[in-house]
């Protein structure tokens, strides 16, 4: 399959999981099913995955599953002690990022992938909400592989909280305030999965 041919139809209505003190919604066949198991391989193959640490009571922990950060020059990134700085967009990321600019109208210039190898891999309770991101971040997550938990929760008051399984080819926009009232994980799961690869674009402001 060609490069080209990678970048086909896509779903545009949008399900709507959250409205109140933020805007979350969900593309569930974002990308074609057609074209999701190469996209999976070729983003597998290609980036330079790596295993990142962070400090968790003053301790190096190492975050379990793989990840890499890429974008534009210049647009650092860090959380937990984890310093990002970025490598140059891949042809596959550039694509992927054009098709998401396009179709959903939206300006992105970095992009964190993450690898979640199988169960024993995930997120903990978290909110994208470092200053480089600005005061209402933008994150657009494409998940491509096994389908995986994913749950956010509200901060402050007592909304229910939101659960689902991620997909394969989905596309995931938190907005507007959700960062600032909304946090969110993927657990880790006992079940027998595969492997996930996550996109979660987003756009950092200012250089560190």
């Amino acid at each position: 399959m060609g490069q080209a041919s990678l970048f086909g139809a896509v779903e545009d209505t949008p399900e709507v999981l959250i409205r109140e003190d933020g805007d979350v919604r969900l593309y569930r066949e974002w990308w074609p099913q057609a074209q999701r198991a190469e996209l999976f391989s070729r983003l597998r193959a290609e980036l330079a995955w790596q295993q990142t640490w962070i400090r968790m009571h003053g301790k190096p922990v190492a975050v379990p599953r793989l990840d890499v950060w890429y974008g534009d020059g210049g647009r650092h990134y860090q959380y937990s002690g984890a310093a990002f700085s970025p490598r140059p967009w891949t042809p596959t990321l550039k694509r992927i990022k054009e098709a998401l600019e396009d179709r959903e109208g939206l300006t992105f210039n970095s992009v964190l992938a993450n690898l979640y190898r199988d169960g024993n891999d995930g997120v903990a309770w978290h909110s994208d909400d470092e200053p480089e991101l600005g005061n209402r971040p933008l994150i657009a997550s494409i998940s491509l592989g096994a389908e995986r938990r994913f749950a956010l929760r509200h901060k402050q008051r007592g909304l229910p909280s939101v659960r689902l399984d991620l997909p394969d080819g989905s596309l995931l926009v938190m907005a507007g305030d959700t960062q600032h009232f909304w946090e969110h994980e993927l657990a880790k799961t006992s079940r027998p999965v595969g492997p996930r690869i996550n996109l979660t674009f987003r756009t950092v402001f200012d250089s560190l």
